[in-house]
């Protein structure tokens, strides 16, 4: 149930992020990039926090200490957590190949 949670906050926060972002930086493009860096060092990592918390919950049920269903709904979590990550980075390198086909 904590992979729940992580899930809902990491999409929480991306989704003030968002809202952060479509109203412009308030002190210089530097700020919104520092703020956009942020945010993905912050999805990254809780991704990988995730992530281990999978494994350790997976490792767990092998020797019979955890109960199926809460390592199936952890790696759930972070199977989400790593498509949407990967969703951005998609986007990010598309943007990025738009942006060098642009005439100057």
């Amino acid at each position: 149930m904590a992979a729940d949670l992580s899930a809902l906050r990491a999409y929480a926060a991306a989704a003030q992020n968002a809202a952060r972002a479509s109203e412009g930086p308030q002190s210089g493009d530097e700020a919104g990039a520092a703020e956009f860096s942020a945010m993905l060092t912050n999805a990254v990592s809780e991704t990988g926090n995730s992530l281990a918390q999978a494994e350790n919950l997976t490792a767990g049920a092998a020797i019979g200490q955890t109960e199926l269903i809460d390592v199936v709904t952890a790696v759930s979590a972070a199977e989400v957590q790593l498509q949407t990550v990967m969703a951005i980075r998609d986007e990010v390198i598309r943007a990025y190949n738009d942006i060098l086909k642009m005439p100057i």
